[in-house]
């Protein structure tokens, strides 16, 4: 039976510790509930022990609970292989690892790498440097005004000599829940891998990778209720014995000499030295807690609570948000008119209201769309009304100071 959501919020400490705090920016990071933090103070309270190494007890222990995370991780994303979920220390290590361990090699001269316009900057600037590098193109696939990929030009976008198509799953900036099984699909008939950045749906919308055929996803455990500093490569069996390690060390060879070195197979290669234990147990946790969602229903609730929020704003006048998406996530970005993005966090922060400001990240993406930097909401499961409620009536008292 899945957790009751009207009493969620109770299950987070941070709102025991903070019970004046309107959180409105878990796009940047979500919150952890009891059973994460207990997760992560017990293992270093009674279990503290490195992995792979030891015959004693505890490592042997920690190695097993280590390793369990990995069906959790498979099971979450909708993945049969377990041994196809690396670790990472986020999304952004992910990126790169694909980038320099496995496209580098690949690339040449005149070859394209395809990204879209909505990309957070951990899933362009690796892409736009190593075209930089390998004399290659990134042909980037454009926004429409309504927050929307313009899939009309995809087809001739992606060619004979483009390696990779990147894409977000859901824009961090607009909300924009991007159709990536078609988009794969198209990509494939080219024979073209794709890699999808999850940082923003694992964990808050049903994951079904194997069915959509992703060849990469990334996430990371603390956007979704886990621990920070911990992260996550999904790679297709087809391409993980080519991916290169970027780091070496102890932990992720089979047999060294002082003449060669022969590495594990993935994903242990990618895995050297003393991996982030408490982190990957933390986010076991995190997964056993989602479990108990069901995320059809979290994915609606936090959808009504955007909705809501995006009419308040309309009926709050003087307010433009960016992008209107029609199929859209927990994600608002909008601008109040005349006062600057900052002004407006800095005010609500007076109001113990947490929101983000700024161009988040995605700088290409709000000039493409004529903007400098937004005000950003973003909603998880612990949000109510009542938070909507106080944000917009700290807007309408911004709005009355500023037109003094």
């Amino acid at each position: 039976m899945a957790l009751p959501l009207h009493t969620i919020k109770d299950q987070f400490p941070i709102f025991k510790n903070r019970p004046e705090l309107v959180y409105l920016d878990s796009a940047a990071t979500s919150h952890k509930p009891d059973s994460v933090i207990l997760a992560l103070n017990d293992f270093s309270e009674k279990e503290n022990a490195s992995v792979h190494r030891g015959l004693y007890d505890l490592s042997t222990d920690a190695t097993r609970r280590f390793e369990n995370v990995r069906k959790k991780v498979s099971d979450l994303l909708g993945v049969s292989n377990p041994s196809s979920i690396a670790f990472t220390k986020g999304t952004t290590e992910s990126i790169n690892l694909i980038a320099h361990g496995l496209i580098r090699k690949k690339l040449k001269l005149g070859d394209t790498i395809a990204v879209t316009a909505m990309e957070h900057h951990a899933n362009f600037i690796p892409w736009q440097q190593l075209c930089h590098q390998r004399g290659a193109l990134l042909n980037i696939l454009p926004v429409t005004k309504n927050g929307e990929l313009n899939l009309s030009g995809i087809d001739s976008m992606l060619g004979p000599r483009t390696r990779l198509l990147c894409l977000t799953h859901i824009s961090n900036v607009l909300g924009t829940i991007n159709p990536i099984e078609e988009i794969i699909s198209i990509a494939h008939r080219k024979k073209i891998p794709v890699l999808i950045d999850a940082a923003q749906s694992t964990g808050h919308y049903p994951m079904m990778v194997d069915s959509w055929d992703a060849d990469f996803v990334v996430f990371s455990a603390h956007k979704m209720f886990g621990p920070f500093g911990t992260g996550v490569l999904y790679a297709k069996q087809e391409f993980a014995p080519y991916i290169e390690p970027l780091n070496f060390g102890g932990g992720a060879i089979r047999n060294v000499t002082t003449e060669h070195t022969e590495f594990l197979d993935y994903p242990y290669k990618l895995e050297p030295g003393t991996p982030h234990v408490a982190g990957v147990i933390g986010l076991g946790a995190a997964i056993d807690f989602i479990q108990q969602l069901d995320l059809a229903e979290t994915s609606l609730f936090t959808r009504n609570l955007t909705q809501k929020f995006k009419a308040r704003l309309h009926e709050l006048g003087g307010a433009r948000i960016l992008g209107q998406p029609s199929n859209f996530g927990s994600i608002v970005s909008f601008q109040m008119e005349n006062i600057h993005p900052h002004d407006v966090a800095s005010f609500l922060a007076q109001a113990n209201i947490a929101v983000r400001a700024g161009h988040h990240c995605a700088q290409p993406l709000l000039e493409s769309m004529g903007v400098p930097a937004t005000v950003r909401v973003s909603f998880s499961i612990y949000n109510t009304e009542q938070d909507i409620d106080k944000t917009i009536d700290a807007l309408a008292a911004l709005k009355r100071f500023w037109s003094r």
